[in-house]
């Protein structure tokens, strides 16, 4: 009884201390509710993807205007940045959208991402989805006419069949990365370069390193999609999402990923060996060379951590960084 009373007694005085805390703990200012909004808002985004699309899209940008020097007009810039704020509106609704219906795998994958911390109610991120969307829908049609609104509409499209039910096309890996590798290979270095094109008033046409970016970018996006789940492993499991990685294996992915990946550098380098008249030597076999010896040091790191939870993300981390670095060396490839 004397063990009771005293349990009971030691209860009592928690829950005071608790309710005393609770007490000296002040209702979040104004303030204080736009900073932890902005600070959910920006995750909710999902950084990492936001700086490979104004990479990419700077970079194609540049390719456009370095070969048509005498037509750059100061005057384009506003028009150029909304087209940027035009795919990173389009990149907010798909990788919003993601969350909204992952909120359960999420828990379990990526419990830091803030529908499913309760950062944001899910309708909080439908509101935001929308408006994204509604936001670079009428950019793309007051600004690029009517091919680049269809082809940004049709990445909306793939965005969305990929998440929601009944289409739900992240469940079939194969499905899953070709969507990725369509939207971040073809949709946006095609958009972006014919968009810079129309604007300078010139008709479209293949530049040697606009054609070499799309189809590698292509590839890199099968392979981002494919270790992409590496992480997510556990949950995918649990909740039935079928992804290369939990048919085959961390291991077999990631080796399968890299090798892919070498299968694009490799290439890389051929193509400024044999087009010299095409392509800038150095930087394209010197610079493909070298992240082709990142990405096996990255790959030895992760075997020598027996696969690791943490050896994964750093994996995963240095896939995208190549990703970056890529379009970083993209404007000196040309001849």
């Amino acid at each position: 009884m004397r063990g009771l009373a005293c349990q009971r007694r030691g209860s009592l005085q928690v829950a005071g201390s608790a309710a005393g805390a609770g007490a000296l703990s002040p209702e979040p200012t104004p303030a204080q509710k736009i900073v932890a909004f902005k600070e959910a808002f920006w995750k909710f985004l999902r950084p990492h993807t936001i700086r490979g699309t104004i990479l990419g899209s700077s970079a194609v940008t540049a390719i456009a205007l370095l070969e048509n020097t005498a037509l750059i007009d100061w005057a384009l810039l506003p028009r150029a940045l909304l087209g940027v704020l035009a795919l990173l509106c389009g990149n907010g609704y798909i990788v919003g959208i993601n969350q909204i219906y992952d909120v359960d795998i999420d828990a379990v994958n990526k419990p830091f991402l803030p529908v499913a911390a309760g950062e944001l109610s899910p309708g909080t991120a439908w509101l935001l989805c929308l408006a994204l969307a509604a936001g670079g829908i009428a950019i793309t049609t007051l600004n690029f006419g009517p091919l680049i609104t269809g082809l940004y509409c049709f990445g909306l499209f793939l965005g969305t069949i990929y998440s929601v039910p009944p289409f739900r096309l992240k469940r079939s890996a194969i499905a899953a990365f070709l969507i990725i590798a369509t939207v971040r290979g073809f949709l946006l270095n095609f958009g972006v370069y014919h968009a810079a094109r129309a604007a300078l008033g010139l008709p479209f046409a293949w530049n040697p390193s606009i054609t070499f970016i799309t189809a590698f970018v292509t590839l890199f996006a099968t392979v981002i999609a494919i270790t992409k789940d590496l992480p997510d492993i556990e949950g995918d499991e649990q909740f039935g999402i079928e992804t290369f990685a939990t048919r085959m294996g961390v291991r077999r992915i990631a080796f399968l990923g890299s090798c892919l990946l070498l299968a694009n550098y490799v290439g890389a380098i051929a193509l400024a060996l044999r087009f010299p008249l095409l392509f800038n030597r150095a930087a394209m076999a010197g610079g493909h060379a070298l992240l082709a010896a990142v990405l096996l040091y990255k790959t030895v790191k992760l075997d020598a951590a027996k696969y690791s939870q943490q050896a994964i993300k750093d994996y995963y981390a240095a896939i995208w960084l190549n990703f970056y670095c890529e379009y970083l060396l993209l404007p000196f490839l040309g001849a």
